[in-house]
């Protein structure tokens, strides 16, 4: 019951996604009605190739959808101006850091840029929000250190801060755990449900990490072929919808213990 009295930040209506040309239109998925809400870790899955990425790009205003709307804060997102948006939600992308000279706290502090002045001097309250990030992503002994210092893991962590700092409603990581080993894979995922749970800010993410998403989700949405589909974890396990994301000549899906196996 707590759960349906969550303030929903997100929400779609009959969201189709895909792309437009000038002879026609690649529709990539349709009637997408998903809900996220506040406090909440939601995980996007989905074999490769199946349209994750489109979806999050449509969802953060990057592309336009195709037809449908989407919701944030009962708030047209076409409607947002672009501050009003970066005051709104903030990203953490897959895309390389341009420049790895900057200190950790300097990373982190570009957060701050949709609330500082034109000179994008820092104020005392920026400042503090950003120590802020800093300890809840418990990263305080990397602050002074160079971005091009850390390892994958850590600039993961310095990333998820800097989106912290930003202070939104909404978190979206496209695939924060690529490029790291199954401990680290494993920590920045559980990072992520601590923060949504002691921040109250909606996180959703991407990943192909479906047996720890399945472990750490309060939602998943799930993107097959046929469907978008947006439940808890049990209830989506109960429903069988694991079992259509892979080939099952292959890949198998256990509903007891909620992992996938080889055959």
């Amino acid at each position: 019951m707590k759960k349906n009295t969550k303030h929903t930040i997100l929400k779609t209506e009959n969201l189709s996604i895909g792309y437009n040309s000038k002879k026609a239109s690649s529709v990539i998925a349709d009637s997408i009605n998903i809900q996220l809400r506040q406090g909440e870790l939601i995980g996007l899955v989905g074999a490769n190739g199946i349209g994750k990425s489109t979806l999050l790009r449509t969802l953060t205003a990057i592309q336009k959808p195709l037809s449908g709307t989407i919701y944030i804060n009962d708030k047209s997102l076409e409607n947002y101006a672009s501050v009003e948006l970066a005051k709104t939600m903030s990203l953490v992308l897959a895309e390389q850091l341009m420049s790895k000279n900057l200190s950790v706290f300097e990373l982190i502090a570009l957060g701050r840029q949709p609330y500082t002045n034109w000179v994008g001097n820092l104020s005392e309250n920026d400042i503090s929000t950003v120590n802020k990030a800093i300890e809840h992503t418990n990263i305080s002994d990397l602050k002074h250190r160079k971005c091009f210092e850390l390892s994958d893991g850590q600039l993961q962590k310095a990333m998820i801060a800097r989106a912290l700092a930003q202070d939104t409603d909404l978190i979206i990581l496209d695939e924060p755990t690529t490029h790291l080993d199954m401990y680290h894979k494993a920590y920045i995922l559980k990072l992520l449900q601590k923060l949504a749970k002691n921040t109250n800010k909606t996180i959703l993410f991407s990943s192909h990490e479906i047996d720890l998403a399945i472990q750490l989700c309060d939602t998943i949405i799930v993107m097959t072929t046929n469907s978008v589909v947006s439940n808890s974890p049990c209830n989506l396990i109960e429903r069988g919808i694991f079992e259509t994301l892979f080939p099952k000549d292959l890949i198998s899906f256990n509903k007891k213990t909620g992992n996938f196996r080889v055959k």
